[in-house]
């Protein structure tokens, strides 16, 4: 399995990324390994996963929700559907 997973930074901005075991990853990152992005703005806090079968799967999810608004983003995180769906246009 995979999975796609959005944390949360020091600065409360964004970090989405894919994994086979989340936990790992996000102490790999809370350590200062892996993204740059995130190396800037420890510490990060896991805010939302989601599983996929295989790892292409995972990737385009994650190239989606990346495209995403982070008022978009932040209705995924809270599983506010109905936010979700008014804030979705119709290529995602």
């Amino acid at each position: 399995m995979w999975y796609v997973y959005i944390v949360e930074c020091r600065d409360k901005t964004l970090y989405t990324g894919i994994a086979k075991d989340v936990s790992r990853r996000v102490k790999r990152h809370n350590a200062g390994g892996g993204s740059n992005y995130t190396r800037m703005r420890l510490p990060v806090k896991l805010v939302y996963q989601e599983t996929h079968s295989t790892q292409v799967s995972a990737l385009k999810r994650e190239a989606q929700i990346k495209r995403w608004s982070r008022h978009k983003k932040l209705a995924r995180i809270k599983g506010n559907l109905q936010e979700l769906s008014k804030l979705s246009v119709s290529r995602d």
